[in-house]
């Protein structure tokens, strides 16, 4: 992207907490069914091989759950942020909720789950919407799969990820166990001295010096956060 050399450059890393605050299920939180499955079980290369029906059988319910929810307060004042900032939003999350509330620069490490591609070429990559079935075909000829980085899958995003946060000079971390690598290692690659906000109602143990623990949801905290920065460096 193109910085302002004016303007505080601003990466925020989101994981799994901004979304369930939307309503956005975790794995476990699916319930009846998928209670007798590991995500190792639908969320594997693995998977794919053996079952590939359940694997998407998994992803066709989570995309229609994404229908039925909406961006949350927290999304929503991450976007506001570009108004005044050059900003970059660096996601764990698959879903779209961070576009939808306004947000342009957003980086998925993981895939996002409305676009499918082929098993064959991963650089077919298709828009979709609706369920994916058996014998949908990429134009290679290919099985189309989700567009989703499976356990065992290299992350392809992940340089991309290390090159912003090492131009960061402001860095917000939302919603995340810090327990999830290669994303939980890229604090690492912070210059010295930029201060760190770290946003979580339980967050772990994260060793950076300047860092501001706000040990609350996403929802709770990040509009005031937003509402500071702008206050501090743009007002």
């Amino acid at each position: 992207m193109n910085k302002s050399s004016k303007r505080p450059f601003i990466v925020i890393l989101t994981g799994a907490g901004i979304s369930k605050e939307s309503g956005i299920p975790t794995f476990r939180d699916l319930g009846g069914y998928w209670q007798q499955y590991r995500i190792e079980d639908v969320a594997s290369p693995e998977a794919w091989e053996r079952n590939p029906q359940l694997v998407l059988d998994f992803y066709n319910l989570r995309r229609r759950k994404l229908k039925e929810v909406k961006p949350n307060a927290a999304h929503y004042a991450l976007a506001e942020l570009e108004k005044y900032f050059d900003t970059y939003v660096i996601t764990q999350n698959v879903d779209d909720l961070h576009e939808r509330a306004g947000s342009k620069n957003v980086l998925h490490l993981h895939g996002e789950l409305k676009k499918v591609r082929s098993e064959k070429n991963p650089e077919l990559i298709y828009e979709w919407e609706d369920d994916l079935h058996l014998g949908d075909l990429a134009e290679d000829g290919a099985q189309l799969r989700p567009h989703i980085v499976w356990f065992g899958e290299p992350v392809p995003a992940i340089s991309q990820a290390v090159d912003l946060t090492s131009q960061a000079d402001i860095y917000i971390i939302v919603g995340t166990s810090m327990q999830v690598y290669p994303a939980a290692g890229l604090i690492f690659y912070l210059k010295a001295g930029v201060p760190v906000y770290y946003i979580d109602p339980k967050p772990a143990s994260v060793f950076h010096h300047p860092i501001e623990i706000i040990p609350r949801t996403a929802v709770e905290a990040v509009p005031p956060l937003v509402k500071k920065l702008i206050e501090k460096y743009a007002g």
